[in-house]
């Protein structure tokens, strides 16, 4: 089991597919990353040599933002949105979509679970 920034990557995956479960890395950073260490993307974790892995955490180390530090900076970017009330820091509050999405239909993974309004169903017919 590898260890880089803090993250232990599974080992039976490739490298180039392991590397992503970093927060930070996604497929294209890790390509980078494995072309600038001059190692072949499809090798397994569990085959890579010590020298190998110390290579892939000092390219990271130096290179990226990982984990923790990039966590921290795009929770303060939101925080100073918030703090001078822009647009974007409004909808961040509101807990609505913030790029640009209609909010008519659909936006349901940031509205949260629809709340029925009442007053919209049919009503029963009562016996009199």
């Amino acid at each position: 089991m590898a260890r880089i920034s803090g993250v232990t990557i599974p080992s039976e995956k490739q490298v180039h597919v392991a590397l992503t479960y970093i927060y930070g890395i996604g497929p294209k950073h890790s390509r980078d990353i494995l072309a600038a260490a001059k190692i072949e993307p499809t090798t397994r974790v569990k085959d890579l040599t010590e020298a190998e892995e110390q290579k892939l955490r000092s390219i990271i180390d130096q290179d990226y933002m990982t984990e923790g530090d990039l966590q921290r900076l795009v929770t303060n970017n939101i925080k100073r949105l918030k703090d001078v009330n822009a647009y974007r820091g409004l909808r961040h509050k509101a807990g609505l979509p913030v790029n640009g999405q209609r909010t008519r239909t659909n936006a349901r993974t940031r509205k949260g679970k629809a709340i029925a309004v009442g007053g919209t169903q049919k009503k029963a017919a009562s016996k009199t």
